[in-house]
């Protein structure tokens, strides 16, 4: 066997399985059923076309479709960020599921006759005054 025909073979096979890989992952993407599926779905994309992009320049030995891949790959980085900003921006993932943006709040708020000191105690596992103040 000779090199150029294992690379063509291999070529051949990594290209039928980007196939399959891109339409499993098209039904994903149109189907969801949330909105988190569909982002995954859209960044998945993203890799199978860097491997359709990785496999035709190793073909062609054009190696310029290299840097292509390595800026698709960062745009696509970007943009599964800013949809997970998004996400949670928007405060809900999907089935009766609902994220919180930032930090979790307090619902200990003190009571009138307490003091700031005492209202910042820590407390233990078991839900009791550890005695010690919150520094």
């Amino acid at each position: 066997m000779t090199p150029e025909l294992i690379v063509e073979c291999a070529s051949v096979t990594a290209i039928a399985i980007l196939v399959v890989a891109l339409l499993l992952t098209v039904y994903r993407a149109v189907i969801g059923p949330t909105l988190p599926d569909r982002i995954i779905a859209l960044d998945m994309l993203v890799g199978i076309v860097i491997g359709f992009i990785a496999v035709i320049a190793l073909r062609t030995g054009y190696t310029l479709y290299i840097d292509i891949a390595i800026a698709l790959g960062l745009v696509g980085f970007l943009a599964t960020v800013a949809f997970a900003r998004f996400i949670l921006a928007r405060g809900y993932v999907g089935e009766g599921e609902e994220v919180q943006a930032g930090p979790p709040v307090s619902t200990a708020a003190p009571t009138k006759g307490t003091s700031k000191a005492a209202a910042k105690t820590k407390t233990g596992k078991s839900g009791k005054s550890l005695g010690k103040e919150a520094k």
